[in-house]
């Protein structure tokens, strides 16, 4: 299991590179106007994972625990990025942000009376998240 609690956040910087990086549309709506939110994104983005696949690797009781907290950060992001405003809670930035770099992109979801909508790459990414939770919660448990 602590093979897999490795990979698993590799896949998922993995995910974050493809669909952030390279256009795949109507899965992103990759624009030359929003490379520096990308690189931003990336620059905030791409440490958590390595830190999460290292702590696990360390297999030190501080280790798995940073590993488990970071993971419960990626999670936290993800709602308060998405799902929250799905649901109504948004800001304007945030709703500016979707109408600008998400609002054409492929979505599952009703979108009828929604200002952000999360889209198929963001529910990957919650899924996978959630993944890395699991996988990362059970190596400190068996740890």
């Amino acid at each position: 299991m602590i093979t897999i609690a490795i990979i698993v956040p590799f896949v998922w910087l993995a995910w974050l590179v493809l669909t952030e990086w390279v256009p795949m549309f109507p899965l992103n709506d990759l624009s030359p106007g929003n490379v520096r939110d990308r690189l931003l994104a990336a620059a905030i983005n791409y440490p958590f994972p390595l830190l999460i696949a290292a702590g696990i690797a360390i297999q030190q009781t501080w280790s798995l625990v940073a590993a488990a907290a970071l993971c419960g950060l990626i999670i936290t992001g993800h709602v308060l990025s998405w799902w929250l405003p799905y649901f109504g809670v948004s800001s304007a930035a945030q709703r500016e942000s979707y109408r600008r770099d998400y609002a054409r992109t492929l979505k599952i979801l009703p979108t009828k009376g929604h200002d952000v909508v999360i889209d198929v790459q963001h529910m990957v990414v919650g899924a996978l998240s959630l993944l890395m939770l699991a996988t990362t919660l059970t190596a400190t448990l068996s740890g």
